[in-house]
C-alpha cells in the first residue's frame, strides 16, 4: 500500500449499500430459503447488501464527497439506497 503525505491523517469512510424495500432480492431469498432448509423457518426476510470502505487522507467536505461517490458510482439509485455509516480516523502503520 502506498503511504500518504507525511503527517497527514487518514480516514476510513464506510458506506452501506442495500436493495430498496419492494425490490426483488434473489440472493436474499436464496439465503432465506437455505436458512429455512436448515430448520430456521422463523426467518421472514433476508436482504443482501454490500459494505464499501474507502481509505484516504482526511480532508474537508468528506461527507459530501462520499455522497457524490454513491450517487455517481457506488449505488444504483433506482434499486439501491445507501448510508454513509461512518468516517473514522485510521491509525498509521
Amino acid at each position: 500500500m502506498q503511504s500518504n503525505r507525511e503527517g497527514a491523517s487518514r480516514v476510513r469512510v464506510t458506506i452501506l449499500v442495500r436493495i430498496r424495500e419492494g425490490v426483488l432480492d434473489p440472493q436474499g431469498e436464496a439465503v432465506r430459503q437455505a436458512l429455512a432448509d436448515m430448520g430456521h423457518s422463523q426467518v421472514e426476510d433476508v436482504r443482501i447488501g454490500k459494505v464499501i470502505e474507502v481509505f484516504l487522507p482526511s480532508e474537508p467536505g468528506l461527507p459530501e464527497k462520499a455522497r457524490e461517490w454513491c450517487d455517481r458510482l457506488l449505488a444504483n439509485p433506482v434499486v439501491e439506497r445507501y448510508e454513509i455509516a461512518s468516517i473514522d480516523p485510521v491509525s498509521g502503520s
